[in-house]
């Protein structure tokens, strides 16, 4: 299951899956009502669904929000932004990851990932900025980490991590590339589930990037 598929991870990753023969399901606010802000919807969404899946991916997150862009100091945070960040960024995901005790299976390998990103990593944080982007992807990571200690003790074969995709060319990040190389969505989605396929259960909790290098938290 893809959760944000129409978006330019989100979809290439459906594409990719189905690509290799998968059976996939997708779930996003322009398609299908799914406002994974909202906790009624993303229930009424998630337990309607037949289970389990073998993968589960949260694919959704904005960098710019109703036209706040992501601040410069300290000094350009306000209330309105920074929440927003957070509800889209960190509560999303962890009201899907609330179900994933019901969406993944007990037996045997599974994945449940959510897209995060390196800059949410304090200990690689060298240069400032982007407060609200920032920390709500340090606070995602932190409810990857703690629904994966929990889930481990029901589902001893899943794994729950945090993903970094890489700078990937979309709308998402357009007006921020600048000279920074980025990959298409294609390209990014493939790294991705190449990850994934070596992922063991030793390893949840953390948090990697496409390369399936340990970032620090």
């Amino acid at each position: 299951m893809i959760i944000g598929a129409s978006g330019g991870i989100g979809g290439a990753l459906a594409a990719a899956c189905r690509a290799r023969g998968d059976e996939v399901v997708t779930l996003s606010r322009s398609e299908d009502g799914f406002e994974i802000t909202d906790d009624a919807s993303v229930a009424e969404h998630l337990q309607g669904l037949e289970g389990p899946f073998d993968l589960v991916c949260v694919a959704t997150g904005a960098l710019e929000i109703d036209g706040a862009e992501p601040e410069k100091t300290i000094k350009a945070v306000t209330a309105r932004a920074m929440m927003d960040q957070f509800a889209v960024n960190a509560l999303g995901p962890a009201l899907v990851l609330r179900h994933a005790a019901e969406l993944l299976p007990r037996d045997g390998r599974a994945v449940f990932a959510v897209l995060s990103a390196r800059v949410g990593s304090i200990g690689d944080n060298r240069i400032g900025g982007w407060v609200s982007y920032r920390s709500a992807k340090a606070a995602v990571n932190q409810i990857v980490h703690t629904t994966s200690i929990e889930l481990s003790r029901t589902h001893k074969q899943a794994v729950c991590v945090a993903l970094h995709p890489g700078t990937v060319a979309t709308p998402f990040t357009q007006k921020y590339l600048g000279r920074h190389p980025s990959v298409p969505p294609q390209e990014a989605a493939e790294n991705l589930l190449n990850v994934i396929s070596e992922l063991t259960p030793e390893q949840t909790g953390q948090f990697f990037d496409w390369a399936g290098t340990a970032v620090p938290w």
